[in-house]
């Protein structure tokens, strides 16, 4: 294998052509599983895709609120069309080679809206804390240009930092093994394998992991506090269960989401007592999974969606039996 040599700070840096992934290659069943990814990646492209053509096209459902839904749905959809397609590809083909360049692309986009799922759901928390805490300002505070900010805000934060960290790995020499073991070009499985020093890359991934899970995880947890001692303030009981409710499938996701991925990072990235093979499975479970479970828990349960949902399902149901009907009654005017 011919490899690309050039020359950083008098020091030589060798980039491989590509890398292997080879995340699956000692699993038993591995098929079943690869079933399973794609039935996900369906319901994922489905559910995400009514929830995103809901809301655009109702000017209605333009409000601060779901705005937050929406983001979070394209979140979802790139974040599972980033590793599901080309983990099948790698079963259907048989063509684990990823080049270098593209395994650089792809490790920055999974970060990237990994890390924005996690500040999706820490928005959505926000919202549930003004509309609660704060309901006689809500109109105020929480308006449609601020949620706007806030995202933008977290899109540029996310893409610049993610940028960076994706950005250093271009100088570690890689001249002995290219074989990650992991479903995708993870960051930390890439790194190791340098045989150059990697201490910014390892401080890289510790910072990625403050900011993509404990920064926002502890801002939910936080607002969750405040959002309890408001409640138990009310007086109606009625009020405390109706508030209650409206937080239950948010919290729904953040368990699904942080809960897995917390545990896999700590044990696997910094104590590693976790078998690799049981880290590959977990990781991809943990990262695959949340993107497809979201609009069914979450914004397909909200009432306004709901309606606007079933009101599409039956416009797509007439227009199809009116298309059956249609040659029907062509042939019986014929035979008339």
């Amino acid at each position: 294998m011919s490899f690309l040599r050039t020359v950083l700070n008098n020091s030589l840096i060798i980039h491989p052509p590509g890398f292997y992934i080879i995340g699956f290659e000692t699993f038993p069943f591995i098929s079943v599983y690869f079933i399973f990814l794609s039935f996900v990646y369906v319901i994922t492209v489905l559910f995400n895709s009514v929830v995103i053509y809901i809301i655009a096209f109702n000017h209605c459902l333009h409000t601060p609120k779901f705005l937050a839904v929406v983001n979070l749905a394209v979140i979802d959809l790139i974040l599972n069309t980033c590793t599901i397609p080309s983990m099948i590809k790698i079963f259907l083909v048989k063509d684990n080679f990823i080049p270098f360049n593209l395994c650089l692309v792809q490790m920055f986009i999974y970060y990237s809206f990994a890390s924005l799922e996690s500040f999706a759901l820490a928005i959505l928390a926000y919202d549930r804390l003004i509309a609660i805490c704060f309901p006689l300002r809500q109109n105020s505070v929480n308006t449609l240009q601020s949620m706007s900010c806030i995202i933008s805000l977290t899109w540029s934060f996310a893409l610049g930092v993610i940028a960076f960290t994706s950005g250093i790995m271009t100088q570690l020499s890689f001249c002995n093994s290219v074989r990650v073991f992991s479903y995708f070009c993870d960051y930390a499985p890439v790194f190791r394998l340098a045989c150059n020093d990697y201490t910014m890359q390892w401080f890289a991934a510790s910072f990625l992991t403050v900011m993509i899970l404990i920064g926002p995880f502890t801002f939910i947890l936080l607002s969750y506090v405040t959002i309890l001692v408001t409640v138990f303030r009310m007086k109606s009981i009625d009020s405390r269960v109706k508030a209650l409710a409206t937080c239950v499938e948010h919290i729904i996701l953040v368990a699904v989401f942080y809960i897995p991925l917390i545990t896999i990072f700590t044990i696997g990235f910094y104590l590693r007592l976790i078998d690799p093979d049981q880290r590959v499975l977990s990781l991809s479970l943990a990262s695959c999974l949340p993107p497809c479970i979201n609009p069914i828990v979450y914004s397909l349960k909200t009432k306004e969606i709901k309606i606007r949902a079933l009101a599409l399902t039956r416009k797509i149901k007439i227009g199809t039996d009116q298309h059956k009907s249609k040659p029907l009654r062509d042939n019986t005017s014929f035979k008339l």
